[in-house]
């Protein structure tokens, strides 16, 4: 564990040393933020490319070249004087907040502590275990957790590199899976899988509170609109709250029973009218991709807002001194001022858009739905903010090191026409469109036209030119909402998501502006806040609070996965009962074919292996030529083969059993 936490921190300190070569004067804690995130990037991918190419030793050389770049940039003097001072303003800060504490600093330290407190608790009950058996708390990650646990132990247990789908054996693996690749570097350094995925999760959910903090903070120079973000992100609802209170009124014990006992969830599932979740719950936790995903795209979306403004605040600089030199008692010296002054602001903006480049050129493996949204709104913003030099610049960079792994996807089984198709309304089914936004964000969407539209003093609070730059991200909105772009359709919301993010700083804004109005203002700001974040914050109470568990592995699965790992090569093709939760999947071993939902929503066609599997569970006459066509080493029979596959253990019998654990058997078939 201790070798898991010194490469966590020096892929954090080596994301954070990076940004001294992009971003100009920002704060220690934001360095530390991006750093993280684009860290951990960094990390998975230079993984993925030693192992698959280099067929190195993947964990000491990848330390090796992480913390050599890290100690290399300190090489230069001027990045060595940035740190220093950064170190020393951060510290000069602490003293003066230790020795006379203001009001400010202390919200902001009691803030961030109770947030992150949280998040602990969260993220702790991801994965827990308990009389052996492991658990977790969130139903939503009932599906999403044994693939992941799948995809990492095939990564430490199975050599999968180059990555191979450990689901549909055979295949490229295109789901995005650097988020695994990093958790299983940490479980070669000696964690746990449960310590690795949390060691990933609590930097990751902390780096993005931190970036969309400043994200917030750029746009709008508001503070308390900058700490307003991530809880409206973290907590965000919709009505849902209506139902608790439904539910409260016929309770048939006391209040505080009925709280300490949700009986569900008010964000998602209480009907087929609530689909869109609490993001922390229905998405961040389940969705360890998207979770390092996000905040590096947040940094993108940050670069480029500054890069622009920089770029901007250059040409009516240049301008204003071009006019200064043209005058009679301009001094000989200005004259060449403004030339030097532009070469050092285009340097900044420029670093800027190929630092978002490289960022962006990351993403496809880390989380391809991000990919799409940030090229497709970079598009748009070219266009919308014609600096034809800065987006030339962003997308050579980002084409240039998002070519390998859009390669390597193109050269999928997945079926691509199954990701396109018309689908007017999303999950709205039969209710009404707008009606169902309502339910499913409250008072969201009134509250961000509201920010958009607010004139005070005959000023709006949204300006001009930022109101532009949001005007793409509202397409995450129209588009899923117009077309199906997954099997799933569902799975738009991966989409859809960045246009909340995207809003979540207007609605900040806007509740910031009228809270400080006093009166019935604040009341009303207060009050359409607890709206905002009710239904969320009892979703993500009744996770924490230990009324939910549910059972993802009991203690035979793993003792037989145990005995698999010890007995079996480590590329062995193990069968079973396609499921969300076989005991294979701790294995690291390749399977036939795991849950067909999983193939379904990636665009893979199971029904051919699901048949064949069947088949040879029957033992029918071609059940021996099926698993030698298949390279099918070993095959197990567990309850749900015996009851779902009518397996015929006496075919099996003819086999050499090699492990077994409770009512699980496991028999090898191959001759090798």
């Amino acid at each position: 564990m201790p070798a898991t936490l010194a490469l966590a921190l020096i892929a954090i300190v080596g994301g954070a040393l990076l940004t001294y070569l992009y971003d100009g004067r920002v704060s220690l804690a934001a360095r530390m933020g991006t750093g993280a995130c684009t860290g951990y990037a960094l990390l998975g991918s230079v993984e993925t490319f030693y192992a698959s190419v280099l067929h190195q030793d993947r964990v000491l050389i990848l330390t090796a070249t992480i913390f050599t770049l890290a100690s290399a940039l300190l090489v230069f003097r001027q990045i060595r004087c940035q740190v220093l001072t950064n170190i020393c303003a951060s510290a000069d800060r602490l003293r003066e907040s230790c020795r006379r504490p203001g009001w400010k600093e202390v919200r902001y330290i009691i803030f961030y502590s109770l947030l992150i407190m949280l998040l602990w608790r969260v993220f702790d009950r991801v994965m827990f275990e308990s009389r052996g058996e492991v658990f977790t708390a969130f139903v939503n990650n009932l599906g999403d957790l044994p693939l992941h646990l799948q995809v990492i132990s095939s990564f430490v247990h199975g050599h999968n590199f180059p990555p191979e789908d450990p689901t549909y054996a055979g295949t490229r693996f295109t789901y995005p899976f650097i988020s695994d690749v990093i958790a299983a570097v940490f479980v070669r350094c000696g964690a746990t899988l449960r310590a690795s995925m949390f060691v990933e999760n609590i930097v990751l959910i902390v780096a993005l509170l931190g970036v969309l903090h400043r994200w917030t903070w750029e746009l709008t120079k508001d503070s308390m609109a900058s700490l307003l973000a991530p809880l409206l992100l973290l907590f965000g609802g919709g009505f849902g709250w209506v139902l608790f209170f439904r539910d409260a009124a016929h309770r048939s014990d006391s209040l505080l029973r009925f709280l300490a006992h949700l009986p569900r969830d008010y964000t998602l599932g209480s009907s087929d009218l609530w689909r869109w979740g609490n993001p922390l719950t229905t998405l961040l936790v389940p969705q360890r991709a998207l979770l390092l995903g996000l905040p590096v795209a947040i940094c993108v979306f940050t670069q480029w807002w500054l890069a622009l403004q920089e770029e901007e605040e250059s040409e009516e600089k240049s301008a204003e001194t071009a006019f200064e030199s043209d005058s009679p008692v301009a001094a000989a010296p200005q004259a060449t001022h403004p030339r030097r002054w532009t070469y050092q602001k285009n340097q900044s903006w420029i670093r800027r858009m190929i630092a978002a480049g490289v960022m962006t050129g990351l993403l496809p493996l880390v989380h391809t739905h991000t990919f799409l949204v940030v090229v497709a709104v970079a598009s748009c913003l070219a266009l919308l903010f014609q600096r034809w030099l800065s987006w030339a610049v962003f997308f050579a960079t980002a084409v240039s090191f998002a070519a390998p792994e859009l390669v390597w996807l193109a050269h999928g089984s997945v079926r691509t026409q199954s990701f396109l198709g018309w689908h007017v309304g999303w999950e709205s089914g039969t209710h009404n469109l707008l009606w169902f936004w309502f339910v499913n964000t409250g008072v969201f969407i009134p509250l961000l036209v509201a920010a958009l539209l607010w004139r005070d003093k005959k000023q709006y609070l949204v300006q001009t030119r930022l109101l532009y730059y949001y005007l793409p991200f509202l397409l995450c909105l129209i588009v899923p909402n117009l077309v199906k772009l997954a099997p799933w359709s569902w799975d738009n919301i991966k989409i859809m998501i960045y246009w909340y993010v995207a809003s979540v700083p207007f609605v900040a804004l806007v509740l910031a502006f009228w809270y400080r109005k006093n009166g019935g203002w604040r009341i009303a700001a207060g009050g359409f806040f607890l709206v905002l974040v009710w239904a969320g914050a009892l979703d993500v109470w009744r996770a924490i609070g230990g009324t939910t568990s549910y059972r993802v592995f009991d203690r035979n699965q793993i003792d037989l996965a145990v005995e698999i790992r010890q007995k079996t090569p480590a590329r062995a093709l193990v069968l079973y009962a396609p499921t969300f939760n076989s005991p294979i999947f701790l294995t690291g071993r390749r399977s036939l074919l795991g849950y067909p939902g999983w193939a379904w929503s990636r665009g893979l066609d199971y029904t051919e292996r699901q048949d064949k599997i069947r088949r040879i569970y029957s033992g029918e006459p071609d059940a021996d030529s099926l698993m030698r066509r298949e390279h099918i080493d070993y095959v197990m029979i567990g309850p749900l083969e015996r009851i779902s596959m009518s397996a015929n253990e006496a075919f099996f019998s003819h086999y050499v059993k090699v492990a077994e654990s409770g009512a699980y058997d496991l028999y090898k078939v191959s001759s090798d």
